[in-house]
């Protein structure tokens, strides 16, 4: 995909924060040491022909060792914050406070705030620890309970210095790919059965939004991955489909966060565990609303228990991951002038919180790569966020999905999403052209 000679508006850049992100079981590695106890990752990766290239995440990129350089790529690249998530199991193994594991991110806040870059943490990125999801995992609203715990053993470790968190990260995919169809940690395929897990994982975020703003946080809020829906035809089941979905995937979550209240389930067949008081805890306004956006999602109807199925967006160029990966930077702009029209002033500033685009690449570089298709899909949907400040919608960052290549989850070693590549073999860590892109637009936001 070639890099667009349209130049970005300098003027709304210099709105923008530039931020890359991370999560800890994708990078850390390290997943036997320092106390730290097993996650549902763990335990999936165990699994023989779960993960693609039977990849465990460990040593992977090794970050837990070589936190150092990672914070000084990130220096050098020039962004203000850095998005990472905490691991629960590394924070709190078996339930009980691991100093050890916290002295880690004790030390990394530390170092990126004596680099003049500001740490944003997930507080949850999918890693449930697997006594919890013996329990029930989300399907349990002891869970949510549970990540309160956490979230007030963290607040009050870290938040003398961390002002800036988000809460959950993507809900919507714990619950679809991982509890309704299995294709991700827990690996569970219980389909609309799955639902009330969505109830719990929010029910997290507005205990966590409580419990971090009693604690001194300034910013806080969750971080949901949207889609912009469209419908695989003007038929009367296509478009039924495509609300379905669109139900599904992003008012489902969106609705109860920004506007206090689930949107009408019944075309679901749903109802949701909400007791006394819940939806005003969730409902609570947050300091920004995080989008996690990757591409848009054609749907067509289809017969069975899910009426609905995901097909190839007709024209469009895809990433690494293929057909239901469709490259159209304009659907992110429909996307979020959408979201504004649709809950307006409840609507709090938007932090693109992960975009970005994987690539067939090889494992072993010799020098800086040339991943011409990455940086023309940055440009792309750049382009997109400034076009829908242009249409009146408030965006306060933009955060490349990731700062290094590693570990994606179902698809191992076999996806590289990285502004800088990673030798998983040695570790080396090599800058590619996409890096040296982005840092030469931050510059020119900042000049």
């Amino acid at each position: 995909m070639p890099v667009s000679a349209a130049p970005l508006d300098r003027a709304l850049l210099r709105r923008l924060g530039f931020s890359a992100a991370t999560a800890a079981f994708q990078i850390e590695g390290a997943r036997d040491e320092d106390g730290r106890s097993r996650s549902i990752w763990d335990d999936f990766v165990d699994v023989p022909g779960r993960v693609r290239d039977g990849a465990t995440a460990d040593p992977g990129p090794d970050s837990y060792h070589r936190a150092a350089e990672d914070v000084a790529l990130l220096a050098h690249l020039g962004v203000d914050q850095y998005r990472f998530s905490l691991s629960w199991v590394r924070v709190l193994p078996e339930g009980r406070p691991n100093p050890q594991g916290l002295a880690y991110y004790d030390r990394l806040v530390d170092r990126l705030l004596d680099a003049g870059i500001t740490p944003t943490p997930t507080l949850y990125h999918w890693d449930l620890p697997s006594r919890l999801e013996a329990t029930g995992g989300w399907l349990s609203r002891g869970t949510a309970e549970r990540f309160a715990e956490y979230v007030e053993v963290v607040a009050d470790a870290l938040g003398d210095r961390v002002r800036s968190w988000y809460t959950i990260n993507e809900p919507v995919s714990t619950t679809l790919q991982g509890y309704a169809i299995g294709e991700l940690a827990p690996g569970r395929a219980l389909l609309f059965d799955a639902l009330p897990t969505v109830h719990h994982q929010l029910l997290a975020h507005g205990y966590a939004l409580r419990i971090l703003r009693g604690r001194g946080a300034t910013q806080v809020g969750i971080v949901n991955n949207h889609t912009q829906v469209l419908p695989a035809s003007t038929s009367d089941a296509d478009l039924q489909a495509a609300y379905l979905y669109d139900l599904l995937h992003n008012r489902l979550f969106a609705d109860p966060v920004l506007l206090g209240r689930y949107p009408d389930l019944e075309p679901l067949g749903v109802t949701l565990p909400v007791q006394d008081g819940d939806l005003a805890l969730i409902g609570a306004r947050s300091d920004l609303y995080g989008v996690n956006y990757y591409n848009p999602t054609t749907v067509a109807s289809a017969e069975g228990p899910v009426p609905f199925e995901v097909v190839p967006t007709p024209g469009a160029p895809v990433t690494g991951f293929g057909p239901l990966w469709p490259i159209v930077p304009e659907a992110l702009t429909d996307f979020l002038v959408d979201a504004k029209e649709r809950y307006a002033d409840a609507l709090p500033p938007v932090v693109i919180a992960e975009n970005g685009a994987s690539f067939p690449e090889p494992d072993h570089v010799d020098g800086p790569l040339d991943d011409a298709g990455r940086i023309g899909y940055l440009h792309g949907h750049l382009a997109a966020v400034l076009d829908a400040m242009r249409a009146g919608v408030r965006v306060d960052a933009y955060t490349v999905w990731s700062l290094l290549d590693n570990f994606e989850w179902a698809e191992g070693y076999t996806q590289r999403f990285g502004l800088v590549h990673v030798d998983m073999a040695t570790g080396q860590r090599t800058p590619k052209a996409s890096y040296s892109w982005y840092r030469s637009l931050i510059e020119e936001a900042r000049s």
